[in-house]
């Protein structure tokens, strides 16, 4: 685990982005535009990222089976709800981890 990467400013960075993105995905599904998929791309490449960044340690439990449902069809609704959860559920995971290494 990079102790770095998941400092609070650093991780509220990463997650400030995810909101600009999540809006604009949540934009494009109720418009049906077709623009959904691309910003998911997107999207992922920013979890990827942060994941890469900071550390395995930070996926959820079956973190990288839900990444992978959602790389395998980015366009779809049910693979946006699921990276939102895969995003919140790192917060949490983040804030954790950052806790425990205070302690230690």
């Amino acid at each position: 685990m990079n102790s770095e990467a998941i400092a609070k400013e650093k991780v509220d960075a990463w997650f400030a982005q995810w909101t600009s993105l999540q809006a604009a995905i949540h934009t494009a599904h109720d418009a049906r535009n077709g623009l959904a998929k691309g910003l998911m791309e997107d999207a992922i490449e920013l979890f990827e990222q942060l994941v890469q960044d900071a550390g395995d340690e930070v996926l959820p439990i079956n973190g990288a089976e839900r990444l992978a449902f959602i790389k395998a069809k980015p366009g779809q609704y049910a693979c946006y709800r699921q990276l939102d959860e895969l995003f919140k559920e790192t917060k949490k995971r983040t804030a954790r981890l950052r806790i425990q290494a205070s302690k230690s």
